[in-house]
């Protein structure tokens, strides 16, 4: 909704859509030391990490999640996982399993595949490789899918097959 609106500038309610421009902005060191310090939009956790490259981390037997502020109940394990200076995807290999918690319990949602690309600021996880997503007790198979963990949408791309119970 429009509140003002003159020649150059347009005044408008902050909707759903404003989150990810609203984080960025008010979450840096200037804006939250007056409001308790910053907040992680996710952490990473692993049993090793070491230094790779002067660009590059390595990481093995990962686990991704979202801080609870940032309201997207997913949750990525991996054998490993690569993280580059510059790049804000973090690479997923080797049984990556992404696991969304549905509201109610009873339709939650498992990803699995064996490689990934993360990209944890704007919520999006893709892989061309082949992917099976189970919802509930509905499974199906793919090649290749674009996941939007806080919209909780998945496309999967082709050769898609699979069992859907009533």
């Amino acid at each position: 909704d429009i509140v003002i609106e003159t020649e150059r500038l347009v005044l408008r309610t902050i909707d759903e859509g404003d989150a990810n421009l609203q984080y960025d902005l008010l979450n840096t060191p200037a804006v939250m030391e007056h409001l308790g310090g910053t907040k992680e939009l996710h952490e990473i956790e692993a049993k090793h990490a070491e230094q790779q490259a002067r660009d590059r981390i390595e990481f093995s037997e990962v686990r991704i999640r979202y801080s609870p502020d940032a309201n997207v109940p997913w949750v990525v394990h991996a054998d490993t996982a690569t993280l580059r200076e510059g790049n804000p995807r973090i690479t997923l290999r080797g049984h990556v399993r992404a696991l969304g918690a549905s509201d109610d319990g009873d339709q939650d949602t498992e990803i699995r595949t064996q490689y990934l690309e993360l990209d944890p600021e704007r919520y999006v996880a893709e892989t061309d490789e082949r992917v099976q997503l189970r919802i509930g007790s509905r499974s199906l198979t793919a090649t290749g899918m674009l996941a939007s963990l806080n919209e909780n949408k998945v496309e999967l791309k082709s050769n898609v097959r699979g069992k859907i119970a009533p």
